[in-house]
């Protein structure tokens, strides 16, 4: 049975399995940034994490298993220089199982997550995406984002 729902303190193994799988795709793109096993929380930031309104995590379960997740941030624009104020849902984070891929499971965690953000009043959905995860990029673009904005950098 499929189901997708917030992360629980039961999820956080799973989880930290996907984040590794993460860790490993973003340290082949960029080693100098990233060392291959890590992982950018712990269990005990994870259970913080789950239990924060402005910190919603989503996980995909099929039959009990977590098969993928996806991490997202609220963040409120409220700049003093730009009189719109509004709501943003940031996905910090959103992935399949590396043996479960192709199944859309990305697909309809990200529109669970939009339908999230459209349910809080978010006037849009943003990512950050690294150069060189060319499949991320297509698949992002497949379900509909386009480019906010470009971050440069030059290493010295």
């Amino acid at each position: 049975m499929e189901l997708i729902r917030k992360a629980e303190n039961k999820d956080i193994d799973s989880c930290i399995k996907l984040l590794k799988q993460v860790c490993s795709v973003h340290a082949k793109i960029r080693p100098d940034l990233f060392k291959d096993g890590m992982t950018k929380y712990n269990k005990e930031e994870l259970a913080s994490i789950f239990k924060k309104d402005d910190t919603p995590v989503f996980v995909y379960l099929d039959n009990d298993k977590v098969l993928g997740y996806c991490f997202c941030q609220i963040v409120m624009h409220n700049d003093l220089v730009n009189p719109k104020s509004f709501k943003t849902l940031y996905i910090d984070d959103l992935c399949v199982d590396e043996l479960s891929r192709g199944r859309h499971i990305g697909e309809k965690l990200y529109n669970y997550t939009i339908n999230y953000a459209k349910s809080i009043n978010c006037y849009n959905v943003t990512l950050n995406v690294w150069e060189g995860n060319n499949s991320a990029r297509a698949f992002y673009e497949k379900m509909g984002l386009s480019i906010q904005k470009t971050c440069m950098e030059k290493i010295l």
